[in-house]
């Protein structure tokens, strides 16, 4: 009886990380990102960031408990972390409803309605934002500039205390309508947050220590991250090599807009990137190109959300290209 054998499914190695362990790990490293949007915009980035999360783990518990009638995972820490992605993709200016609404959709439509965590084949938060973006094409258009942001404001002879309705083009905004010849960058600025734009993708710098604490805990691989940015870096420096006229400098690209908020924590989502190595760097480099792509030749001043969708959509594409042989199997005889 000492020897019998045990015949079950897989898992047949097991460790102590656990989804909990990740998602809230990944909460962990969004803190700096969130504190800055807190002390930039006030109580307005508190609202949505609250509403956000609340409603996405609402909406999970509901589906579960009453529609799927199976077991209830919101304590897991996956609907908080689309809860706040969502919250980051948004300006603080949002109304509630929409905010709600969103919500709704990406945990709904860009989750549950795939059967749940581990099956959704597009980032949720993502899902979300896009559909706010089409339906709600003005109000997410709209961005409060940070009320703490004085050299930003100073030309106008403005009090920073009394900015909360205040708003502004984004960098990016401001080169898609006018042409790289308009923008002036402060890559001081742009890595500390005092520009306007949605509220989790101002500060460069908070993203990036978020992004390092992500791969120093193994909770990501360096290979999408890595690979995404390059690409996004080069085919920017070549447009900006053939025309810097109208195209602006890749530094530029790297701090303004959703890049660093796209490549460290929605493009390495585990369910909806590839599981390879090779599939990683495919599908990195590819949403790199899509995002310059978007942002210099479509009317969409931000073009990490499309760009990380679509590839989204080609990753089963990719793992089965780069899906490893197996143990034993016979090679092609050329």
């Amino acid at each position: 009886m000492k020897n019998q054998l045990i015949i079950s499914s897989s898992p047949h190695v097991r460790g102590n990380w656990t989804i909990e362990k990740a998602m809230y790990g990944v909460v962990m490293a969004m803190i700096p990102a969130m504190l800055v949007s807190f002390y930039m915009f006030g109580l307005g980035a508190l609202r949505v960031m609250l509403i956000s999360i609340v409603a996405c783990m609402a909406v999970e518990y509901v589906i579960q408990k009453y529609v799927i009638k199976g077991p209830v995972t919101i304590t897991d820490g996956s609907a908080i972390v689309t809860g706040i992605l969502l919250a980051f993709n948004v300006p603080t200016s949002i109304p509630s409803w929409m905010l709600i609404a969103g919500a709704i959709v990406a945990i709904g439509m860009g989750k549950m309605s795939f059967g749940g965590l581990g099956k959704n084949p597009f980032n949720p938060a993502l899902v979300g934002r896009v559909f706010m973006l089409i339906s709600f094409p003005a109000a997410m258009t709209t961005w409060p500039k940070p009320i703490v942001s004085r050299e930003f404001f100073s030309f106008a002879g403005l009090d920073a205390k009394t900015l909360d309705t205040v708003t502004g083009p984004t960098p990016l905004g401001i080169l898609n309508e006018q042409g790289a010849n308009a923008v002036t960058p402060d890559y001081v600025n742009q890595l500390l947050g005092s520009m306007s734009g949605s509220m989790g993708e101002i500060s460069a710098l908070a993203l990036i220590l978020g992004g390092i604490y992500l791969i120093a805990r193994k909770i990501i691989t360096w290979h999408v991250p890595v690979s995404y940015l390059l690409s996004s870096f080069v085919f920017a420096g070549i447009l900006w090599l053939v025309d810097p006229s109208q195209y602006a400098d890749p530094l530029f690209h790297m701090v303004t807009g959703g890049l660093m908020l796209g490549v460290f924590y929605m493009a390495t989502d585990y369910v909806s990137s590839p599981m390879s190595k090779k599939g990683m760097l495919i599908f990195g480099v590819g949403a790199g190109v899509l995002t310059i792509l978007i942002r210099v030749f479509t009317p969409y001043p931000e073009g990490v959300s499309f760009a990380i969708l679509l590839m989204n959509g080609f990753t089963p594409l990719i793992n089965t290209y780069t899906k490893p042989k197996r143990f034993g199997e016979k090679q092609p005889v050329n």
